[in-house]
């Protein structure tokens, strides 16, 4: 298991979904980048680093049934498969390192709610978008949340790279065109706030 691995399954070892920082009960703007990327409910989206996140179940309560999550820790997965319960069944589960991970098929959707911030390695960065290209298809789409310029420095006590819809652009490179940036407050279990992006773009062809 490497280091990266380790960490998030203690996190979510030791606390429950809704004691995390990034714990949201309705992901909304989620939701609207996504039914605005591609409302067809025959759409195949995948959740990277989607964890223990409720955005699946809103997913499915809308009627997307292609539907895939993927994160470094079993133990948030599993969480997410309990909560839902015998909905789980229709979604693919990965444990995977999305820096290492190799798709086996392409998506129409995909979204990213906050893991590409934690890549502060432009090595592991490179290693993200060339998984990305091989799984979204042309005129797919990407939607990708980071940290605001002005938003933490750290998260979950690890470093963190801050992205604006320019640094993602650049990250991503010419093949994908941006089609909206949102800007969010998150407010935190314990009433914090922090600033957010949100970044969409559309895959070229």
């Amino acid at each position: 298991m490497s280091d990266r691995s380790t960490h998030w399954e203690n996190v979510y070892a030791t606390k429950g979904e809704t004691e995390v920082s990034w714990f949201q009960d309705r992901p909304a703007i989620s939701l609207e980048m996504i039914r605005a990327a591609n409302p067809d409910h025959a759409a195949a989206i995948i959740d990277i680093g989607g964890g223990a996140s409720r955005l699946v179940d809103c997913l499915l309560r809308e009627g997307y049934r292609r539907l895939a999550v993927l994160d470094l820790s079993a133990h948030a997965l599993d969480a997410a498969k309990r909560r839902i319960g015998d909905g789980a069944a229709v979604i693919d589960w990965i444990v995977a390192d999305v820096t290492t991970w190799q798709p086996a098929k392409t998506y129409d959707v995909w979204h990213d709610r906050a893991a590409f911030h934690f890549l502060t390695d432009p090595h592991d960065r490179a290693d993200y978008v060339e998984r990305l290209r091989a799984a979204v298809a042309p005129g797919g789409q990407v939607i990708i949340a980071t940290f605001a310029p002005d938003g933490p420095e750290k998260c979950s006590g690890l470093p963190v790279q801050r992205h604006d819809s320019a640094s993602l652009a650049v990250e991503l490179g010419p093949e994908f065109e941006l089609v909206e940036t949102r800007r969010e407050t998150h407010h935190t279990p314990w009433h914090s706030t922090q600033a957010f992006q949100f970044s969409r773009f559309r895959r070229r062809g």
